[in-house]
């Protein structure tokens, strides 16, 4: 199987000490977008972090999300890369 064929479409770097570094969406594909991945800065250095909303009971759930480690790996080098670019 090909690997997933991932590019950052969109990377805007927030101003500011917060914790949030950047927003970004990516293209997967050439044929689907995902919108609203983030840089955070956290304890252990920069990670993404998936797109989220609330449920119903308070709590924040990723909306999209990897199913592998190595395209998570994947999308981690291709967003983290943006960023420092």
């Amino acid at each position: 199987m090909e690997k997933p064929k991932i590019a950052v479409s969109r990377l805007h770097k927030m101003d500011g000490q917060g914790n949030p570094k950047a927003f970004c969406d990516i293209a997967l594909f050439d044929s689907f977008v995902v919108k609203g991945l983030k840089v955070v800065e956290g304890k252990e250095g920069l990670f993404v972090g998936m797109p989220s909303e609330t449920g119903k009971d308070g709590k924040w759930y990723n909306t999209f999300m990897p199913l592998t480690r190595e395209a998570r790996e994947e999308l981690d080098r291709v967003v983290l890369e943006a960023y420092a670019g």
